[in-house]
């Protein structure tokens, strides 16, 4: 049975409502239940159930198996070959936690995740920046900008950055095509580095004298080990780049061929855990844990966000949405609290019809739709926990290090609405 041919009641919705009340209340009232990987797990699988058993029965089994293979599990793969290999990159030594080497900090993160994925390089300079600012008291702040930053809005130059952008690369957007979003790119990117850098330097003058003069006298030299994952980290990117239907024209013949991409890729990761020596991860404070999360929490997520998707794509039309502000705002909106590619993949099927209304057809839709798409999805991933895969993994990583992340709505309120909305807000109003 065809998706199109049935209506998707409303209470099919609630498992994912639930899922995402459980990410938000459980760490606010039962911390110690929640903060068990396991617990994760069993929420997860509990909210899952009755979606799984609605879609056996309606006839929608292709979706949800389509899902499962074709979305989570290479989701999955690509997040946790990229932890992995970036684990076994340590970069040792201590230098100033200056307002400026933070900011700098930052800037490399936002170029890297273009280039690297915005994971990759979330994961690569998630423990240098806590390391550099383990003697500062005030530093909850700079892990919240490098979420914005490294973690999201970084990635928007190449399909290589950010899931989403892959997505629409393999709809038939031009591997050069993404740098059109340079303006976009440096448009949020210079803001939000002024901002932190005023931020940080409001707080770097509230620190102790004592830890400010120890920070200043524990200083040494920067040291890179590990330096073979750089190569395993490039196999990556190449797998992600180069196999797919647009060059292994077999792989049409049948979808299965797609996982020889995720093979290379787990082979990728396999190499690193067989060449970098244990020492070297211990030493990068490297656990499982904040990947384990990661696909505890995002299995949920992906299973009980069908129904709302396979809902979307039924009553998009109703609202009516025909204007690059209108697939701008409704595309953040829902990127922000949805898995930001399924819902990029979402709008771009709704906006194949516009062709013949507007100017330049990329990838199948108007080229103004497709960049106001792109860039909300990338953007507005950084606007909550869930937004992005890198989000909860640096929040995890932060949290191991006795960093004290804010709770699900507190990231909200106190970050997001108040620093990453305004500036997105600005670009769909100057530049878009």
């Amino acid at each position: 049975m065809q998706a199109n041919s049935i209506q998707i009641p409303l209470f099919t919705l609630l498992p994912f409502v639930l899922m995402l009340l459980s990410i938000a209340i459980f760490p606010l009232f039962w911390n110690h239940f929640w903060e068990k990987n396991k617990n994760k797990l069993i929420i997860a699988l509990i909210l899952s159930i009755p979606v799984v058993i609605y879609l056996l029965l309606s006839g929608l089994t292709e979706k949800l198996i389509d899902t499962i293979l074709f979305d989570y599990i290479p989701f999955i793969i690509l997040l946790g070959s990229l932890f992995t290999i970036t684990g076994g990159i340590f970069l040792s030594g201590d230098i100033e936690a200056k307002p400026w080497i933070n900011t700098l900090f930052l800037t490399i993160g936002a170029i890297l995740a273009s280039f690297v994925g915005t994971t990759g390089a979330a994961m690569l300079l998630i423990r240098p920046a806590i390391q550099t600012n383990k003697e500062r008291k005030y530093k909850v702040h700079t892990i919240l900008f490098f979420i914005g930053i490294v973690a999201n809005c970084g990635g928007l130059l190449t399909p290589l950055g950010d899931p989403p952008l892959f997505m629409m690369y393999l709809r038939g957007a031009p591997f050069e095509w993404f740098f059109k979003l340079f303006p976009e790119w440096i448009f949020v990117n210079a803001i939000l580095l002024v901002i932190y850098f005023l931020v940080d330097t409001y707080y770097y003058k509230k620190e102790d004298v004592a830890a400010i003069q120890i920070d200043k006298t524990s200083i040494r030299p920067l040291k890179l080990e590990g330096k073979r994952n750089f190569i395993f980290l490039l196999m990556v990117i190449l797998a992600v780049a180069l196999l797919n239907e647009q060059y292994l024209t077999f792989i049409h013949l049948n979808h299965s061929f797609k996982f020889i991409r995720e093979a290379v890729i787990l082979l990728a990761a396999y190499l690193s855990m067989l060449v970098t020596p244990k020492l070297l991860r211990v030493s990068n404070n490297f656990t499982w844990h904040p990947i384990q999360e990661v696909a505890y929490l995002f299995l949920g997520i992906f299973v009980t966000m069908v129904p709302c998707l396979l809902y979307l794509e039924l009553n998009a039309k109703s609202l009516g949405l025909t204007s690059t502000s209108q697939f701008y705002y409704y595309t953040g909106l829902l990127s922000s609290f949805l898995d930001n590619t399924p819902t990029a993949v979402t709008f771009h099927s709704l906006a194949k019809g516009l062709g013949a209304n507007f100017g330049l057809s990329v990838a199948g839709i108007p080229e103004e739709i497709l960049k106001a798409i792109c860039v909300a999805a990338v953007f507005f991933g950084s606007m909550t926990y869930i937004g992005n895969g890198p989000n909860f993994m640096v929040k995890s990583v932060a949290e191991e290090n006795n960093i004290k992340m804010p709770d699900f709505f507190s990231y909200i309120i106190k970050f997001s609405l108040i620093v990453l909305l305004p500036v997105f807000i600005l670009v769909q109003f100057f530049i878009l």
